[in-house]
């Protein structure tokens, strides 16, 4: 079965989830879940070992010859990302159990749990493939399901948040699927390394110059790169508190992962930032958001809003270090993404516990809490920290490496802004531990109790993984810079 790992990761998810639409209990769903989850993180961890040392796993779909059939194609970069989002589905699930029971309908619970297999098979799809059309068949998978996720949050602006995106994504979708459909006209095939060998025989024409556009600006919308963010705030917020944790930790990363595998493999980096400039577009679009997002999200009254636009701000930190299209700042942009998904998915599932028992992520709401929840709470601060960037967590790895990508680049400016927008993220951090630590419990208030174990331990499980990665880099900082090296063609 080893050979059969890399279809394995996709269908194991992707056969479950209609077993768990067709079941009557929420719990047997929970159960089919957990073990699809847990079986996709042990295949990318397998994986991912099978690539450390520069291989790359070719897997013929039906015994089908690439170019001619489709292919599944594992490096350092994919691999990468397998992992992520694998343990990040890993650990959402077992959270989800009693979240999920408490935000929704003991009907809707089946559906919910069908609807996250089939966003975690549409995203390691996406991640795995070798085939550009079946980058948009998998993106419409994950998509699809990702909105009924969202329209299934107890707030009925959910139902619009999902609504908004359903529009957005759709857009952006259609632009990927016609700047892939330009690429095969004028080459004649839709395998990821043959396009590589053939588009430079077609670089000048126009037909390439509007696919490549179509992407940059399809890929984009679905990264929610400022100002085409403007679907991903109220889709956090409005959201069950499993669905924001696991697609704040994941959608947007394989997006990004979208983006450097078209823009350095399939393009190459020479046409792409010194024919195209994408550069250009790139960079101000990050610094802007960076800045604008983080002023923004100080703002906020609700927490997990709050921490919605935190994410724009760090989307824009992983487009900052791949704008640079350095060793150095490709890795900064992929270590980013690794780490942002285990901070955000600890501080949204900390919330996620703070809405188990007050039915609410509002910030007035949570005056007092951290005598009531200090475990919750502590796992917010911890999360809170590794976001600022403060050393020993995975943030200050991320940013130690942007800024000195942007020294290296000359680009003072970018490296001084990374180190201002920490500070706003001090701010906004800092204003939910004054009302939790600071401010006392109104008198009227119920009284709270500590979240469950249930809740706990998954929370705390990437807690400790900021920390881990943030002290012992060898993993992380090792597979980005492999990573950066064979998108780049670069000496590892």
């Amino acid at each position: 079965m080893t050979s059969h790992l890399p279809v394995l990761q996709v269908v194991v998810p992707l056969i479950a989830a209609p077993f768990c639409a067709l079941l009557p209990c929420g719990r047997a769903a929970w159960a089919i879940t957990l073990v699809a989850c847990w079986y996709a993180f042990y295949v990318a961890l397998s994986l991912l070992g099978q690539v450390a040392d520069g291989t790359v796993i070719s897997y013929e779909i039906g015994g089908w010859a690439a170019p001619w059939g489709i292919e599944y194609r594992v490096d350092a970069v994919n691999a990468f990302v397998l992992l992520i989002v694998s343990a990040i589905g890993a650990v959402v699930v077992p959270f989800a159990r009693l979240s999920v029971e408490s935000e929704l309908p003991a009907r809707q619970i089946p559906y919910f749990y069908s609807a996250f297999l089939l966003c975690l098979a549409g995203l390691l799809g996406i991640t795995i493939t070798g085939d550009a059309f079946n980058v948009f068949v998998f993106l419409e998978i994950s998509s699809l399901s990702s909105y009924a996720l969202i329209a299934m949050g107890k707030d009925r602006r959910a139902l619009t948040a999902s609504f908004q995106y359903l529009v957005m994504g759709t857009v952006g979708a259609t632009f990927i699927l016609i700047g892939i459909g330009l690429l095969y006209m004028m080459t004649g095939t839709l395998n990821m390394a043959d396009l590589a060998l053939r588009l430079p025989a077609v670089n000048e024409t126009r037909t390439v110059h509007v696919g490549f556009a179509l992407l940059t600006i399809g890929i984009s919308l679905k990264l929610a790169l400022f100002p085409l963010h403007l679907w991903l705030p109220n889709a956090y917020a409005y959201a069950p508190s499993a669905v924001t944790a696991f697609l704040a930790a994941t959608a947007t990363k394989v997006a990004v992962y979208m983006l450097l595998r078209f823009f350095f493999t399939v393009f190459g980096a020479a046409f792409s930032f010194d024919m195209m400039q994408l550069d250009y577009v790139l960079l101000p679009l990050a610094l802007v958001g960076v800045f604008s997002a983080s002023v923004v999200a100080i703002f906020q009254a609700d927490v997990k809003r709050m921490l919605a636009y935190s994410s724009v701000a760090q989307i824009g930190y992983m487009i900052l270090g791949i704008s640079m299209a350095t060793v150095t700042g490709v890795t900064a942009g992929i270590l980013h993404l690794f780490n942002h998904a285990l901070m955000k998915g600890a501080l949204f599932m900390a919330l996620g516990c703070v809405v188990y028992r007050l039915g609410s992520a509002r910030m007035e709401q949570m005056a007092g809490l951290a005598k009531s929840m200090p475990w919750t709470m502590a796992a917010f601060v911890a999360g809170g920290l590794s976001l600022i960037g403060v050393p020993t967590t995975v943030g200050f790895i991320s940013k130690w490496y942007l800024i000195l990508g942007a020294i290296q680049k000359g680009w003072w400016a970018a490296a001084a802004l990374v180190l201002i927008t920490s500070l706003l993220a001090v701010v906004y951090i800092w204003r939910v531990v004054e009302v939790a630590y600071f401010k006392p419990s109104p008198a009227d208030a119920a009284p709270v109790s500590e979240a469950s174990a249930m809740l706990l331990v998954p929370t705390w499980i990437l807690v400790i993984a900021n920390f881990y990665f943030g002290i012992n880099t060898s993993l992380t900082v090792g597979t980005a810079e492999r990573a950066a090296a064979q998108l780049l063609g670069a000496a590892p």
